[in-house]
């Protein structure tokens, strides 16, 4: 068996999976965990329930890593092949595990349940393989070896692979609790990885790209990126001995934090509304929105943060121009001349939010999301933004901005509120508002309000 773990394979069973009725969370999930402790992941597949897919599948991630971890495909009923095929792919006897048999036969007792006989079928496990513990369900894992029929990339004899369920909330207690713990005892002592995470917001990934081209040369780390609209984070890896690595991310790290820093919102993988509301508890600030292209989409991000009720008094939601009149105290010959969509609008949304919310800042947003609605003039995507300060002895400082957003209706309400809650940061910060590619404004600064 192999004694040191530096590569692995995840596979994914079941025709929900490559039918596209199920995401696949869990191959990602344990690629985390596994990178968290410096195994490479050479590999993910998923596999339809199919023996001779799934045992192909296997024999690939056997070739191809020192570890090979499967979700999926461990049910009673007769699409459920995973055991089937690593047996045959071990060239083991699937065998009936009478302590795994009972321990199924008792959970449906406990719950006053009559076993189906094809549960039994869960307990039948490839000769020589371990038992994975499920504490919640009826489907047992196990860990065997796998022997390689040509020796592998790096030579080594024999690969471990561990089987799982395919359901997160029973597959994620057996890894954390038996599966992790093993590992663990298998990997090189003496080398580790480290990482510095950068969560952005103001560049597209290819620019972010372009930005740190030769930042982290790969004979020295590992630079990715992870685009999850509306944020994308940048990760620099650095595996090497324990002694050294921490110093080489360290230097790493530096070269692209000065790289990108305009568009850094948190080092670390941080949500805008999370930092937002650290610079608001820290300030002893409150915050108030007006909503009217968003929805309530803005409220909610800064509400899903625990404690926000220490910095939020609360928001309008007003998508109707008399609701704008009437709570936010928008003038009618405002809408009149200039429209629901414009930074004056907007302007008038804020201050009223500010009053209304008896808050320190306030934001406000209104715009065409689409896909009707829009003119030559205003166009679907069209955005005013306005957040408004209250100033000690003076009257409220009011800045505003109009934007040319794209994609689809969820899409321009995610960046809208993306945008406003970046304008929030940046103004606690002192710090100009973003103004990069796509987000450039249509126009660089406001009048006076």
């Amino acid at each position: 068996m192999t004694t040191t773990i530096r590569t692995a394979a995840i596979l994914a069973t079941g025709d929900e999976i490559t039918g596209g009725r199920t995401v696949d969370t869990n191959s990602a999930w344990i690629a985390d965990r596994l990178a968290e402790i410096g195994i490479d992941v050479s590999l993910i597949l998923g596999v339809s329930d199919d023996v001779d897919r799934i045992s192909w599948a296997w024999r690939s991630g056997v070739e191809k890593a020192d570890l090979v971890i499967s979700t999926g495909g461990l049910g009673p009923t007769s699409d459920d092949l995973t055991t089937e095929a690593v047996a045959a792919v071990a060239g083991a006897a699937l065998e009936l595990d009478n302590r795994e048999a009972e321990r199924i036969r008792e959970f449906f007792r406990s719950r006053g349940r009559v076993m189906p006989e094809n549960n039994l079928r869960q307990a039948m496990i490839p000769a020589g393989a371990v038992i994975v513990p499920n504490p919640v369900g009826t489907a047992p894992g196990y860990r065997l070896s796998i022997a390689r029929t040509g020796g592998g990339a790096s030579g080594r004899s024999a690969s471990v692979g561990i089987v799982l369920p395919g359901v997160p909330r029973e597959m994620k207690p057996m890894f954390e609790a038996s599966v992790l713990p093993w590992i663990r005892e298998h990997v090189d002592p003496s080398r580790v990885v480290v990482s510095q995470t950068f969560s952005t917001f103001g560049l597209p990934e290819s620019a972010l790209d372009e930005r740190l081209r030769g930042a982290v040369p790969p004979s020295r780390g590992r630079l990715s990126f992870r685009a999850s609209f509306p944020k994308i984070t940048v990760r620099i890896g650095v595996a090497g001995a324990r002694e050294t690595a921490a110093r080489e991310l360290e230097a790493l790290a530096h070269d692209v934090r000065a790289r990108i820093a305009e568009v850094v919102y948190a080092e670390g993988d941080l949500k805008m509304e999370e930092v937002v509301g650290r610079l608001l508890g820290e300030r002893k600030l409150m915050l108030a929105t007006a909503e009217s292209c968003t929805g309530g989409l803005l409220s909610s991000r800064i509400t899903d943060v625990a404690g926000s009720s220490g910095y939020y008094s609360g928001g309008v939601v007003a998508y109707s121009n008399d609701l704008k009149q009437r709570l936010l105290g928008v003038r009618v010959k405002t809408l009149n001349e200039f429209g629901a969509v414009s930074e004056q609008t907007a302007r008038e949304m804020a201050t009223g939010a500010l009053s209304a919310g008896a808050a320190d800042i306030s934001i406000a947003t209104t715009g065409i999301a689409g896909p009707d609605g829009g003119t030559p003039e205003k166009p679907v995507g069209t955005v005013a933004i306005a957040i408004a300060r209250r100033v000690a002895g003076g009257s409220d400082e009011v800045d505003s901005r109009l934007y040319r957003f794209w994609g689809g209706r969820d899409w321009i309400k995610i960046l809208t509120a993306q945008v406003a809650l970046d304008w929030i940061r940046r103004s606690l910060l002192g710090l100009p508002v973003l103004e990069p590619g796509n987000l450039t404004p249509a126009r660089p600064k406001t009048e006076a309000a």
